[in-house]
């Protein structure tokens, strides 16, 4: 089947958090693969199909059962929150599942499947009890910004239907000597008290390697203080570290974390699946969808969700011109040059041909002259006359196209 990667991405978010007739559809699509004798995909539908299965809804009893295994207490909408001493800032936000998304973060389907097991291990706990195995307590998810990290983070709390306890570091990180530590150490005794994931965002301010020739005593004394509390809160309760630095994390931060998974950023078919996913209420041609793929390679999703942004506002304003989606890229590129990689902007803003002639020789694309023509504003016999030049001036050269 054509284009299978992206439907079986879709199906895989799609199922995360599935209805009867979702499930029932993906059913079908599975079936008619079989019929139609594409045994391969029909299998890899039928392993989503499976994972859904044992997760559905993470069997909310199982869950239910595994919750009753975390010691600790209630948190309460009204539970206080611990403070700084000095300042009196709050050292952590609670968030409740109910406030969290429960659309499933995008990612490839490594990632896609590496985390469905994080989630898979809680829904099966019993079962793991019986060979005296736990499920993974702690984590550290690390990437570049932009890449889903702390969605994820809190994706994985709305599903193990646990309280987030989000540390503030505006208020945890104080000037006062002596103070940061043990802000961490109140921080830990308040999460330890409670059934929750504690989140620890921008992690490397406070877990940074203890000879950096920049820091003074007191990074070491804070990452000591973070290190203990972290072995000591390694059976008592589910932590999750978020990093875009993971050079600067101290080398025994790392062996702290059972779980280290890196999210990449999105490759084209996630990117497509990206753009797809914050275009509603619009609706774009899959040829534009692509394009948007292609043009934020190297992006990031938070980078992609902008673009789409871009592009809504410009099918919404400017729906009487139609002046292309060209136009709207290079609108984008200009109020965002450093989202935009120098390839994609030297093609989007130079000689017209050469953009026209990487779009139809891209075998990711597959354009056709009509594909590029709609999405440049232009009609068929401008492109084909465009592409013709650039097709001569290249002979001239003796380079030849394929």
């Amino acid at each position: 089947m054509e284009h299978f990667s992206i439907i079986q991405a879709l199906c895989r978010a799609a199922m995360a958090d599935p209805s009867p007739a979702l499930r029932k559809q993906v059913e079908r699509l599975r079936d008619a693969l079989v019929k139609d004798g594409e045994e391969k995909q029909a299998a890899s539908l039928a392993g989503i199909l499976m994972a859904a299965e044992r997760l559905k809804e993470v069997a909310p009893s199982r869950i239910e059962r595994s919750r009753t295994h975390l010691p600790g207490e209630t948190l309460g909408r009204n539970t206080p929150v611990p403070v700084d001493r000095e300042t009196a800032a709050p050292l952590a936000e609670i968030i409740f599942p109910s406030e969290i998304d429960a659309t499933a973060p995008l990612f490839n389907a490594t990632v896609s499947q590496a985390v469905g097991t994080i989630v898979d291990e809680w829904a099966n706990l019993e079962a793991l009890s019986t060979v005296d195995i736990a499920p993974a307590k702690t984590c550290l998810i690390y990437g570049q910004p932009g890449t889903g990290k702390t969605r994820l983070a809190f994706w994985i709390a709305r599903k193990l239907d646990l309280p987030v306890v989000l540390v503030r570091l505006d208020g945890l990180v104080s000037s006062f000597l002596g103070t940061t530590a043990r802000n961490i150490g109140n921080l830990f005794t308040f999460a330890n008290r409670y059934r929750c994931v504690l989140l620890l965002d921008e992690f490397d301010a406070i877990a940074k390697v203890r000879d950096d020739p920049q820091e003074v005593g007191e990074i070491k004394r804070v990452v000591n203080a973070l290190l203990q509390n972290l072995d000591v809160r390694q059976n008592i309760g589910f932590t999750v570290g978020i990093t875009n630095h993971p050079k600067l994390l101290d080398p025994a931060v790392w062996r702290r974390f059972e779980i280290q998974l890196e999210i990449p950023k999105p490759d084209f078919e996630v990117r497509k699946v990206i753009a797809a996913h914050f275009m509603p209420p619009v609706k774009a041609p899959d040829s534009h969808l692509r394009m948007i793929a292609w043009f934020t390679e190297g992006s990031t999703g938070a980078e992609i969700e902008a673009l789409v942004r871009t592009y809504k506002k410009a099918t919404t304003v400017r729906e009487e011109d139609r002046r292309g989606l060209l136009d709207t890229l290079q609108q984008f590129a200009t109020l965002n040059a450093a989202r935009v990689q120098s390839e994609r902007r030297a093609l989007l803003f130079g000689e017209p041909a050469h953009l026209f002639r990487a779009m139809h020789d891209d075998p990711t694309l597959g354009f056709s002259m009509a594909d590029i023509g709609d999405i440049a504003g232009k009609d068929k016999s401008t492109v084909s006359r465009w592409l013709g030049r650039q097709t001569n001036k290249a002979d001239e050269n003796g380079v030849t196209h394929g």
